[in-house]
């Protein structure tokens, strides 16, 4: 679960930390990917052709979201993509094809056995963080840079601002799609609740804590955020209260998450180790 969270939360960072693109119903596109792989390992399809499924629907719908809005930044498009995310959720719930209230049950294990399961996450986990880190470092993350810091500026300096958030949106998407699809396979059931706006604010919360557009702070955070309500129980009864008291004491004291914060520490245990009398 650690894994598939990781893959999940760098899916956003794509969008919401490289591209400043804020998304407050990425769940919607992890369920996608979940409802898509799970009806077809029902029907019998191999695991990587259901993988590959999920990855590209969510990717596509994630694609035509990003065409809907492009005339709306900050503000209305967290508005935007939190109605995606309910409008998804609501046509889940009303449709028997998907399960309904009741979900999809029964799905079919990944034939991997648990080691070799574990083992293909893992090696999503590299590959994904891998991607996050040449798209950080190439020529495409200035572009994101420019365009999270002031999409007028960008567009005087020839960036093409819609052609990036486009590409934001579908990459993010796709790999939420992509986690979806591997929880399906470790849940093997899933109910509508699962992709619902909680969900959205936890994936939000593991990017914020981190560091928006932090690669090495997502990962931190999002094993923390993961593994706390299992190792403290009585934590999990609390887990969205913990979530929205990090997420107002990260924007109103951290807003650089942890990854500032450790930034910072070092900053300034170089500074006072370099001044000497």
């Amino acid at each position: 679960m650690v894994g598939i969270n990781i893959i999940l939360a760098l899916s956003l960072n794509l969008i919401t930390g490289f591209c400043g693109q804020i998304s407050l119903g990425h769940a919607a596109f992890y369920g996608i990917g979940a409802y898509c792989t799970a009806l077809l390992a029902k029907i019998g399809m191999p695991l990587p052709l259901t993988l590959l499924a999920g990855t590209i629907l969510a990717g596509g719908v994630g694609l035509i979201v990003g065409l809907t809005s492009l005339r709306v930044r900050d503000d209305f498009l967290a508005i935007t993509t939190m109605g995606v995310g309910f409008l998804f959720v609501g046509i889940v719930r009303q449709q028997d094809l998907l399960g309904g209230e009741m979900g999809i049950s029964a799905i079919p294990s990944s034939g991997l056995g648990k080691i070799g399961f574990l083992l293909l996450v893992l090696v999503f986990v590299v590959l994904v963080t891998i991607w996050n880190l040449f798209v950080k470092k190439s020529w495409m993350g200035f572009a994101f840079d420019a365009v999270a810091d002031d999409e007028d500026t960008a567009r005087l300096l020839s960036v093409d601002v819609a052609a990036y958030k486009l590409a934001a949106f579908a990459m993010g998407t796709a790999l939420a799609g992509l986690a979806g699809g591997l929880y399906v396979y470790f849940a093997r059931f899933i109910v509508p609740d699962d992709f619902g706006f909680i969900m959205s604010i936890s994936i939000l919360s593991m990017v914020a804590v981190g560091g928006i557009g932090s690669v090495a702070g997502v990962l931190s955070a999002t094993i923390i955020l993961t593994l706390m309500p299992e190792f403290f129980r009585f934590v999990s009864d609390y887990k969205l209260l913990i979530y929205g008291a990090l997420l107002f004491f990260v924007m109103r004291f951290a807003p650089g998450g942890m990854a500032g914060f450790v930034r910072r520490l070092f900053l300034s245990a170089r500074s006072s180790s370099g001044a000497g009398p």
